[in-house]
């Protein structure tokens, strides 16, 4: 028998309009209980959602042809949980949904890619995201049926779309730790790169005490951002502790960048950090001042973070490194295994030509 279930498709979190899908048996006996009007397939209707004589909104719901529902609410937290606990209470399984795509059976479209572009909508955070993966319906079409303008892709073409994780990573946000030694301007970078001010600076090592992970837009990309602590030894048992936890972040990240201060000379631990991450893209930080060492051989990214100068080369820089800058959004990719799969077949059969 088929269960009732509850799913918010919209992303969580404030918005304008929140949008939770009911589907299952019990759906319209639900909206008849709690739902002051009767919902009519294909028709918006608006009334009032009360439990026990309150009112939680006023939204509007439309009737699906397989006996689901859309409630359309105002997209407030508190109204979205209220609805969700009141379908729990109800019997609904509630499906949550926060950073993964929204189970296939919820998501709307007459194919299976349609689906599954559908299903990962709430997960594009950024506009360039939202455009990438809204071209994939064109681009795969064109592919499975042979109408690209260009000749059919090769071998060596399939490779590379399949090396290709620019919208996974667009879709499912990479981790970015910002290092460095105390006091170089991490918190400063990193409050540029969010685009308003999330770590507290202040011209004291040790002042950023725990690390701070919060998603930010670098050019189009969302990566989670994390802006560690100084590193250094110390005496100072809940720095040191601070220090330790950040390193477990660090070690989960996808990509390093490390900051270090042009005015202050090099020393073993700055030495130890850059021989332990050689793959970090290293900055240059505060090169408005006199330089006390020679950053030629770094190949870094020099910027003063106090005025935003070459940050945008360290935006560019990491979105590069995830295959997201200068995008082509047309361009075909894949997000899903099946996606993957589909492109590993290919193979042989182009290899046969």
């Amino acid at each position: 028998m088929q269960s009732n279930r509850a799913i918010l498709l919209t992303p969580p979190g404030s918005s304008a309009i929140a949008v939770v899908r009911l589907f299952g048996p019990g759906t319209l006996e639900f909206l008849r209980r709690y739902f002051s009007k009767e919902p009519k397939p294909g028709r918006c209707v608006h009334g009032d959602l009360a439990d026990g004589g309150q009112i939680i909104d006023d939204p509007v719901v439309v009737a699906l042809p397989d006996g689901g529902a859309d409630v359309n609410l105002h997209g407030g937290p508190w109204v979205v949980r209220r609805v969700l606990e009141l379908a729990r209470r109800e019997g609904f399984e509630v499906c949550e949904q926060s950073r993964n795509a929204i189970p296939e059976e919820f998501a709307d479209g007459d194919t299976i890619l349609e689906r599954e572009i559908a299903a990962h909508l709430p997960l594009a955070r950024t506009e360039l995201g939202l455009r990438v993966l809204l071209a994939q319906a064109s681009a795969w079409e064109n592919l499975l049926s042979g109408k690209q303008a260009s000749p059919a892709p090769d071998r060596r073409a399939i490779r590379q779309i399949l090396d290709d994780l620019s919208l996974v990573h667009l879709l499912h946000p990479p981790t970015v730790a910002i290092i460095g030694p105390p006091n170089v301007g991490k918190s400063t970078l990193a409050n540029q790169l969010f685009g308003q001010e999330r770590s507290i600076t202040a011209d004291l090592a040790g002042t950023t005490r725990d690390w701070v992970g919060e998603i930010a837009n670098i050019d189009g990309l969302p990566v989670m951002l994390v802006d560690t602590p100084g590193i250094r030894e110390t005496d100072d048992a809940i720095e040191r502790t601070a220090i330790a936890r950040s390193r477990e972040q660090i070690e989960r990240s996808q990509l390093v960048v490390m900051v270090l201060d042009a005015s202050a000379p090099l020393d073993s631990e700055v030495s130890a950090m850059l021989a332990a991450y050689p793959r970090a893209v290293v900055v240059v930080n505060k090169s408005d001042m006199p330089s006390a060492w020679d950053a030629s051989s770094l190949n870094a990214i020099h910027t003063v973070a106090t005025t935003d100068e070459g940050v945008g080369d360290l935006r560019r820089a990491i979105a590069g490194h995830f295959g997201c800058a200068e995008m082509d959004p047309g361009r075909l990719r894949w997000w899903t295994d099946r996606q993957r799969a589909v492109l590993e077949k290919r193979m042989p059969i182009l290899d046969d030509r």
